[in-house]
């Protein structure tokens, strides 16, 4: 790809994108993203497969931004620019947030070895709910292999022989026990996915960056199978919500040595209003120590 953009950081301390690019890659889903972390290099379709994008951070402190189109090398726009600094959580300055994490005796020493940590967000807001919800109580990996079933059989083209993340209305077009059987999941599971994709497509669930993150968090709870932890995790995710904190998260709760949510939160009463950051520390922590 020809056609590149620095995008670079506004940050006052040293930090390394690594921790993220590993989340990132963790993350990414079979047929619509690739990752060669050896390489420095992600890439992913975007704008529902009208674009395949491909960001690079092997220079220290940025992030080159390139594009292709189904014709070729595509101009980098101003908007795309904004969707992968969103996606990567480039605009926050995190010395502060550092800062204030720092003051409790847990999180000083994540803080201490991977300071700026950046918090993986979003590029489309049903590909984000619907795989929170895929990866309810199941290991990332399966819910990987689950979405890129999802993918395959209903995803559409997008450039250089990647996929697209299939729309709610794809979605919401088939039978619940055409879904189960697709991707594997439960039928419980593949009920609230389909729930899901119908809130969408009918209009009663935005999940637009830039739409109401209170009324989506209220429209979310009221798909039978979502609850607290889900709509805390899309607020995290999609919605920027720096304060998001899904205490009844298992990894979270093993990781601070609690058997409940109540307990979790409890403990997170002073790492507000940066709740968020904590939490991504404490899993990184915990996926990548």
């Amino acid at each position: 790809m020809s056609n590149g953009l620095a995008v670079r950081l506004e940050h006052t301390v040293p930090i390394t994108l690594e921790p993220l690019m590993r989340t990132v890659a963790a993350h990414a889903i079979p047929g619509i993203e690739t990752c060669d972390l050896l390489a420095a290099r992600h890439s992913r379709s975007v704008r529902g497969g009208e674009l395949v994008v491909t960001v690079a951070w092997d220079e220290p402190g940025s992030v080159r931004l390139s594009a292709v189109d189904h014709d070729g090398d595509a101009p980098v726009d101003a908007g795309l620019v904004a969707t992968v600094r969103r996606w990567l959580d480039l605009d926050r300055e995190v010395e502060g947030i550092d800062a204030h994490l720092a003051q409790s005796g847990t999180l000083a020493p994540l803080v201490a070895a991977r300071p700026g940590l950046r918090i993986l967000g979003s590029v489309d807001g049903f590909e984000t709910a619907a795989m929170t919800v895929i990866g309810q109580q199941v290991s990332l990996g399966a819910a990987r292999t689950f979405g890129g079933r999802l993918v395959a059989a209903l995803g559409g083209d997008a450039p250089a022989g990647f996929r697209s993340f299939p729309t709610a209305e794809a979605v919401a077009a088939v039978d619940v026990d055409t879904l189960r059987s697709i991707v594997g999941l439960t039928g419980a599971r593949a009920a609230t996915v389909s729930a899901l994709a119908h809130a969408v497509a009918s209009g009663d669930l935005l999940l637009g960056m830039d739409d109401d993150p209170h009324a989506a968090r209220a429209a979310l709870l009221a798909v039978r199978g979502i609850g607290p932890w889900t709509a805390d995790y899309v607020a995290l995710r999609l919605f920027g919500d720096r304060d998001a904190y899904p205490a009844d998260d298992l990894v979270l709760k093993k990781a601070l040595g609690v058997r409940t949510g109540t307990a979790a939160a409890r403990l997170s009463e002073d790492w507000a209003p940066w709740r968020a950051y904590a939490v991504t520390h404490l899993w990184t922590q915990t996926a990548f120590s």
